[in-house]
């Protein structure tokens, strides 16, 4: 636990993706550990890196094994697997239900368990025009501010807990416990940051593809969706204008 501790602090808030090879995008996988396993036979390559985007854990059965073989795959290629915050790795900031996997730990486990979860980045890009984040993009002045961005601010709230409605407008309020933004938001701060295409996961009710194919929903669990969603990314292409440059598989 201390030697991914130490690695994790080494590394950004933002994480900056190589201009070479492929990086495969993954969506919630919410104690899937069959999803898990299945992408590491697939991707686990020397010309892929991984970005998984949030929520190992509660909902599915195997959430502790499932972030066990994360954390050891992280230990194992500090930059070849990135594992973003999601909100369900924000439960000691803002907790929620259900919560199955927290509420299974002893106190010593919990404890441990937060020191490294707190301790993920936000987002990652792309060279060519993608911005990962597990819920939406925060309202701030450029991409470069993520860094600045604290656990527990507002900034944090909208990475790892907004949603998007599929219509034209800003913000909507807090609906079900969670900020919910329109396209109009989207388009503005995309732009403020310079990217076409946001890549993220956490909403699994909505459409896959929205805002005129610039934003891509991924699920890759079986806790709520039978068929489950990567993308990959071609991260040598010169730009990446919408989904349609993308390869979304299932697995």
């Amino acid at each position: 636990m201390e030697k991914i501790k130490e690695i994790l602090k080494q590394q950004s808030r933002l994480i900056r993706l190589p201009a070479k090879g492929k990086a495969v995008f993954v969506g919630d996988t919410h104690g899937d550990l069959n999803a898990t396993e299945t992408v590491l036979r697939l991707y686990y390559k020397s010309d892929y890196v991984l970005i998984f985007l949030g929520d190992y854990v509660d909902r599915g059965e195997h959430s502790r094994e499932n972030i066990e073989l994360l954390l050891e795959k992280k230990l194992e290629s500090p930059e070849q697997i990135f594992l973003l915050m999601g909100n369900h790795e924000g439960y000691p900031i803002l907790p929620f239900q259900p919560a199955d996997f927290w509420e299974s730990l002893s106190s010593e486990e919990r404890k441990k368990f937060e020191e490294i979860f707190l301790l993920l980045p936000f987002a990652a890009v792309t060279k060519n025009g993608i911005l990962a984040v597990h819920g939406v993009p925060p309202n701030l002045s450029s991409v470069e501010d993520i860094l600045k961005a604290e656990i527990g601010s507002e900034a944090w709230y909208q990475m790892v807990w907004g949603d998007f409605a599929d219509r034209a407008g800003d913000f909507f309020g807090n609906l079900w416990g969670r900020p919910v933004y329109g396209k109009d938001y989207f388009e503005k701060v995309m732009k403020k940051f310079g990217y076409n295409v946001l890549i993220r996961a956490h909403q699994p009710h909505i459409q896959p593809i929205i805002f005129e194919g610039r934003c891509l929903t991924l699920i890759t669990s079986h806790a709520y969706k039978p068929m489950r969603n990567i993308a990959i990314v071609d991260l040598e292409k010169e730009l990446i204008k919408s989904v349609d440059d993308l390869k979304i598989s299932s697995i």
